[in-house]
């Protein structure tokens, strides 16, 4: 189990020395390249609420990708962390510049005074950081186990989209039993299907 954990580790580090040599434009560039195949993605454009995050760091930046979300007329739904709890509730968010509050992660998450919490079987398909993954859709996230607690309790038909960076694709995720899985996976250079 230590093992894992540190293996993870390691790539953890890995990618924050490949995030640090990255040029900004390139960074922007690719994460343009990102954002526009979700966009293009049939699955996202059929769906009408869906669940995206605030990025952190060593993520695929989303910015951009909430604020084109509304202008596609879907139902932003974004993660609220309780940090002493280990747990996180979707909330609606309707006005990412008003509805936002710094949460205990250090990013921008949906202030409860503002934003409503969604049931997850309402969620069409659910967005998702990583650290790092590989082709059969395992993630390494930050560590806290967030993710992997939600996407079990998604409905089968949500589909789980991870976005990384080509150079955060590793061959193989050390998996622990409750690490769990995404089902596609859009990187600037393809979108792989989970084999």
């Amino acid at each position: 189990m230590d093992e894992v954990r540190e293996k993870k580790q390691e790539i953890r580090n890995e990618i924050a020395t490949f995030f640090d040599a990255l040029e900004d434009e390139i960074l922007e560039a690719n994460t343009t390249i990102i954002e526009n195949r979700l966009f293009e993605f049939a699955n996202f454009l059929e769906s009408k609420i869906v669940m995206l995050y605030v990025n952190a760091e060593n993520e695929v930046g989303t910015q951009n990708i909430i604020k084109r979300a509304y202008e596609y007329s879907k139902i932003v739904v974004l993660p609220a962390f309780d940090a002493p709890r280990s747990t996180m509730k979707l909330m609606k968010v309707d006005n990412p510049d008003k509805d936002l509050a710094m949460g205990p992660r250090g990013i921008l998450q949906p202030d409860p005074a503002k934003c409503k919490t969604v049931p997850l079987d309402c969620i069409d398909i659910a967005i998702v950081p990583g650290i790092a993954m590989d082709e059969k859709g395992g993630r390494i996230g930050s560590g806290d186990g967030y993710y992997d607690r939600i996407i079990p309790d998604l409905p089968m038909t949500t589909r789980k989209v991870g976005l990384v960076f080509e150079g955060q694709m590793v061959p193989q995720v050390p998996m622990e039993s409750h690490d769990k899985h995404v089902d596609i996976i859009i990187t600037e250079k393809r979108v792989i299907y989970k084999i």
